[in-house]
């Protein structure tokens, strides 16, 4: 029987040109974002290990105060010490991790690899979502408390979500467990995002709602929106991939690409205010 003959219901539905085009440029938005993400938590990996490491490592731990954190030494607070530094440190070796982790090539070449490295991930994740409120409410290492509060939020959401990406892994459902980790990366990432999206705004507005003491209203609006507008973002991401419909997906892609911007954009600020000048 020749194709011509061929059943209606037994080909391959084929995609209309404008979904195919739309798949297209919504991968390629995404690719893009991550790209200048993953530039942008590379330049953050080696600002910590720099401006860290090397200042543990030669007792000098009043140094940590020197990059403009509050309360990163306090003196005769042993516990307290090693908790900030041990958060601090991790938080390079997460990130890192992070982006290794969802790197596709790896994934598909080194599958055991990226099963063990999730699993290290998701632990490191835990603890430090736990050593952080432990900072914030114990130690008392916060702004305000409308950031601290922020930050309880995106420890606990990351708790969540270590959870069921680990329980979608270990069942076997490898969509849901992709999606759930992306959720967790986002989570992991807040402290970042808070980071980009401060220097980015700041260079758009000129610092429209900041004010030194953290008090304006942009900086209540960031302890919150740091995890919460990527994670809608990565929601509607997801929602427009699954669509039918080009138009969402066209849709979608500009705003992926307007994202894409402004995190290049807060890349560059926070490399050249808050990171490099302390290396």
């Amino acid at each position: 029987m020749s194709d011509a003959s061929a059943p209606t219901a037994a080909r391959s539905p084929v995609p209309p040109a404008g979904l195919s085009l739309s798949r297209t440029l919504l991968s390629a938005s995404a690719k893009l974002w991550f790209l200048a993400a993953a530039t942008g938590q590379w330049m953050f990996v080696y600002y910590i290990t720099l401006a860290y490491l090397p200042v543990t490592v030669a007792g000098d731990y009043a140094s940590w105060d020197d990059t403009g954190l509050m309360e990163g030494y306090t003196q005769g607070d042993a516990w307290g010490n090693l908790a900030f530094i041990s958060h601090v440190l991790l938080a390079a070796v997460i990130t890192a991790g992070g982006l290794l982790q969802l790197t596709p090539a790896l994934r598909k070449r080194f599958p055991a690899l990226h099963r063990w490295t999730g699993r290290t991930y998701m632990l490191i994740a835990v603890f430090m979502a736990l050593g952080g409120i432990g900072l914030i409410w114990i130690r008392g290492t916060r702004v305000n408390d409308v950031a601290a509060l922020g930050t309880t939020m995106d420890a606990i959401l990351i708790l969540v979500a270590a959870g069921f990406a680990l329980r979608h892994a270990m069942a076997r459902q490898i969509n849901s467990h992709r999606r759930w980790a992306m959720r967790l990366f986002i989570f992991v990432s807040g402290v970042w995002f808070t980071r980009i999206g401060y220097m980015g705004w700041a260079m758009l507005t000129g610092g429209a709602g900041m004010s030194r003491d953290l008090t304006g209203w942009f900086d209540s609006f960031i302890a919150w929106g740091s995890f919460l507008i990527p994670w809608i973002l990565l929601e509607l991401y997801m929602r427009a991939q699954d669509s039918r419909s080009s138009a969402v997906k066209f849709a979608m892609s500009g705003v992926v690409l307007l994202a894409a911007a402004f995190t290049a954009l807060g890349v560059f600020g926070a490399w050249m205010m808050m990171w490099s000048p302390h290396i």
